[in-house]
């Protein structure tokens, strides 16, 4: 019973997720999976079981879309990361089983007990977002709530700070339920303690920093050129992308009066950019709009390639570029290719490895006299909040995050990019533009709200007066490092340390009865 508790809030925390985004399952999987693990006898085995189970049926299905990138990896990294959270699951049962040994008497769960799980698990969630290959930053708690207003918390504490509130808040709704039966302020006021806490935590987040509008706008166009998911780039002919980018542009006239288009990532697939045929059909483009383009490009680089977003100025010159510095891993690069070649695996999806760009993550535009700096984040970097900072760091006004998710089918990935988005914006204080192949492309606000969105598969151009801002959030200007969310990290483990010697500390007084006051020699 208790196994299929635990499995069975698993799948509801996956239903809470993007694409479903049904976000109140979340927080009653999560409870489920607590009330299994403090019902459930405490040995090892047995809590390694509930917390695999539990981390299996929620990233396995929320992680559908690795299948068609790479089948052994759809297999392969749920359970992993599911392992670590059995792991977890055992580590915070020992802590909670030596903690509650002197109160035999009183009932069996206790809110320290769902607070050193919460943090536990949270930990796993930390070390999966920078790790195996730089981190799987999909399928997090964070992203069921990225439409709602709990989702401004990310400007204190990020999206694993999020997370960690999520498993609090059902960590204290499973707590009272188990408590259902006890009478009496006395039990309960610890929880309700907590849950003063974290609602009081949230109103801070309403008033929390987010940035300032600096007065002007940019006037932003994105193109979206639309077609067929589920295409390999090996599968494809680079010249039907470009036509149907160009096809799109058309749609654009220069008494739009914009200020900068922007084409998504690979819409542009030849050796070399500045001698291709097409740069001179995107100069031809811009002297008819007016206006600057930021294209993606995929050119040669010797036995490999690069991925860039190439600026090309009004009077078609290139005037900037920003090469992806964070790589899919066995989407653009093959970690262990000559190992997996030799076991069989199709590493010739990938015949060539990408070059990791090592310049900030900014384009400068030229806007009036001067020039206004974009924050430029990649397909894949917009999973990752320090790319995002990196560029607002570098004074970037506006998050660009060109992509392409024509390799996908169906929703997951997408909708999960597009809840990212969201929680990027409220993070930064910055608008993001995404310009996708074949969609979403969208426009969101600062507050995480999606203004525009061009559906999957549509061929379409959209624009809007885009907010240049500046100033940081909490979580920006402190919260987070090129090594992930440290403060976080920090905390957690000083707290899961700090519950383990209390726990190991009462284990021995509890084993030693003379020690305590009042007891007989």
């Amino acid at each position: 019973m208790h196994y299929l508790l635990a499995l069975f809030g698993g799948v509801l925390v996956a239903l809470g997720l993007p694409p479903l985004s049904l976000w109140p399952l979340v927080f009653a999987g999560l409870a489920c999976y607590i009330v299994a693990s403090e019902r459930a006898p405490s040995r090892p085995r047995v809590q390694f079981v509930l917390g695999l189970l539990f981390a299996w049926s929620w990233l396995a299905p929320a992680m559908g879309w690795m299948w068609q990138l790479v089948p052994g990896g759809f297999v392969v990294a749920p359970l992993l990361f599911a392992v670590l959270h059995g792991v977890a699951g055992v580590v915070a049962s020992a802590i909670n089983q030596r903690a509650s040994s002197r109160h035999i008497q009183k009932a069996p769960s206790h809110t320290s007990n769902f607070a050193t799980r919460a943090a536990a698990h949270v930990l796993v969630e930390c070390l999966r977002f920078v790790t195996p290959f730089g981190g799987v930053p999909l399928a997090g708690l964070a992203l069921s709530v990225a439409d709602t207003r709990l989702a401004q918390l990310v400007r204190l504490v990020g999206p694993l700070g999020l997370a960690l509130w999520i498993f609090l808040f059902a960590g204290v709704w499973a707590e009272l339920w188990m408590r259902r039966r006890e009478t009496g302020w006395r039990s309960r006021r610890p929880v309700l303690m907590v849950l003063t806490a974290l609602v009081v935590l949230q109103g801070v987040a309403q008033l929390a920093p987010r940035g300032r509008d600096t007065g002007e706008t940019l006037r932003i166009a994105v193109v979206q050129g639309g077609g067929p998911q589920g295409v390999l780039a090996v599968d494809s002919n680079p010249r039907d992308v470009i036509d149907r980018h160009l096809a799109a542009t058309a749609l654009l006239n220069p008494s739009d009066r914009l200020d900068l288009v922007v084409w998504p990532e690979n819409a542009i697939d030849v050796r070399d950019f500045t001698t291709s045929k097409v740069r001179d059909e995107i100069v031809a483009e811009v002297q008819r709009i007016d206006a600057p383009f930021a294209v993606g490009v995929t050119e040669d680089a010797g036995m490999a390639f690069t991925n860039a977003q190439i600026l090309i100025d009004r009077d078609g010159v290139e005037q900037g570029r920003y090469d992806k510095v964070r790589r899919v891993p066995y989407g653009e690069y093959i970690p262990l290719r000559g190992l997996l070649a030799g076991l069989g695996a199709p590493v010739d999806r990938i015949p060539r490895d990408a070059v990791a760009g090592t310049a900030p993550a900014v384009l400068m535009v030229p806007h009036g006299n001067s020039s206004v700096s974009l924050a430029v984040a990649i397909s894949w970097e917009i999973f990752f909040s320090g790319r995002v900072n990196d560029g607002v760091s570098a004074g970037g006004q506006v998050v660009l995050n060109p992509t392409n998710g024509s390799s996908y089918t169906g929703e997951i990935l997408q909708q999960q990019q597009v809840a990212t988005s969201q929680l990027r914006a409220l993070e930064s204080g910055r608008f993001v533009v995404q310009a996708a192949t074949t969609g979403y492309s969208l426009i969101v606000d600062a507050d995480g709200r999606v203004l525009q969105r061009i559906p999957i598969g549509q061929q379409a151009a959209i624009f809007a007066d885009v907010p240049m801002r500046t100033g940081q959030t909490l979580y920006s200007r402190f919260g987070y490092s090129q090594f992930g969310d440290l403060p976080l990290v920090f905390v957690l483990t000083a707290f899961v340390a700090g519950m383990a010697w209390r726990s190991r500390k009462t284990g021995l007084h509890a084993s030693h009865p003379q020690h305590q006051v009042g007891s007989a020699e």
